[in-house]
């Protein structure tokens, strides 16, 4: 899988925080790609597996936008669209589904869906329609200065530049990345498959200690002589948070 935000423009809402997004489907590894591909894009992700979960987590979430299996087991994903748009009319829909048919996508549009998606899919393609969407709906604005901070760590997406408490840090081109994606991410445990994926691009199989290996340079220039951000969760990953002072 390749990295899904290939652009420079971040979308948010005006206020700068983050888009948010309802992902519903039965299939558990589908909604945790899903879930990466979207969180990449720096946006807020809550998922469901279930008509009746999809329901009370947009009421919680207020989501920007859904995206939506039609076949789920309890209740299709017309009637999720039908309870959620009963108190939030205006939150735009794209549907997944393994039909294929003119008849399924008819019938998802004419019930009001924005937009129709058959599995398999490309994650590329689902984001680059999300982002149409929400710009459509007018739910985003275009964040041109793209910085991305967490505590006291700023990391400019288009100069390069990294600061730590307002130091400078200089870091190599797959150090940059690979801090990247953990601050796209912060406060989440990210599994070295999870991180060959997004900063490699592939699996490195029995090799993947190069994860380790990168770790520790970052950790070197970022966390030396001052309180930790970067954590190892033993036998689970990685992640990165705020110093505790």
């Amino acid at each position: 899988m390749s990295n899904a935000r290939n652009g420079s423009d971040s979308l948010t809402h005006a206020d700068g925080s983050p888009i948010r997004i309802l992902a519903v489907d039965d299939e558990p590894m589908l909604t945790e790609l899903l879930s990466m591909a979207l969180r990449y894009e720096g946006w807020e992700v809550e998922t469901a597996a279930s008509g009746s979960q999809a329901v009370s987590a947009a009421r919680k979430l207020r989501p920007d936008a859904i995206v939506l299996d039609i076949m789920l087991g309890d209740f299709d994903g017309l009637e999720v669209m039908r309870r959620i748009r009963a108190e939030q009319p205006q939150v735009p829909v794209i549907f997944l589904t393994a039909k294929d048919s003119l008849s399924d996508r008819i019938a998802g549009l004419t019930a009001g869906g924005d937009d129709y998606v058959t599995k398999p899919f490309s994650l590329e393609e689902l984001v680059a329609r999300l982002r149409s969407l929400l710009r459509r709906t007018g739910a985003t604005t275009v964040q041109v200065a793209n910085q991305l901070q967490v505590g006291d760590l700023l990391l400019d997406e288009d100069s390069h530049e990294v600061f730590r408490d307002g130091e400078p840090i200089s870091l190599t081109a797959t150090e940059f990345e690979l801090l990247r994606y953990l601050m796209r991410n912060p406060n989440r445990v990210l599994s070295k498959a999870q991180i060959l994926d997004r900063v490699w691009n592939y699996d490195f199989g029995g090799q993947a200690n190069v994860v380790e290996l990168y770790i520790s340079y970052l950790r070197k220039k970022i966390d030396a002589g001052r309180p930790p951000m970067i954590h190892t969760l033993r036998g689970a990953g990685y992640l990165l948070k705020p110093a505790v002072a």
